[in-house]
């Protein structure tokens, strides 16, 4: 096949299977499936996110093989609050966000609530009344 460049010049297309491959890092699947599962918190209120004060945002870790992608997705979240919507909200989002911009199946997002934030501890933890056990 061959086309030109705007001087004229004639310009060889070079099929896509010739041209190599693109490999995306696990490492860089892993910040776009964090950035995901921020996204699908963003519309959930702070007080039942967890990431507030003292809360860590979500971090996860990617295994890839042959351009499928197995996802665990780590996050803290408030509660009281519905804790399996915002985990379906979760994978849903890293689903989407891995197959659009890395352009990789995902099979298995593994979402685990590493700890619970309750608004009433925290307010009295506030007001310096202490921690209730």
């Amino acid at each position: 096949m061959t086309a030109t460049t705007g001087g004229g010049d004639p310009v060889t297309a070079v099929l896509a299977a010739e041209r190599g491959a693109t490999t995306i890092a696990d490492r860089v699947v892993a910040k776009i499936a964090a950035h995901a599962a921020r996204e699908a918190l963003d519309g959930v209120p702070e007080d039942e996110r967890g990431a507030g004060e003292g809360g860590r945002p979500p971090h996860a870790t990617v295994v890839v093989h042959r351009d499928v992608a197995r996802v665990r997705v780590s996050l803290e979240l408030g509660y009281p609050s519905d804790i399996g919507a915002q985990c379906g909200a979760v994978r849903s989002q890293v689903v989407r966000r891995v197959r659009t911009l890395a352009g990789m199946e995902v099979r298995e997002v593994t979402v685990q609530v590493e700890r619970l934030h309750s608004s009433y501890t925290r307010d009295r933890d506030d007001k310096g009344r202490g921690r209730v056990r």
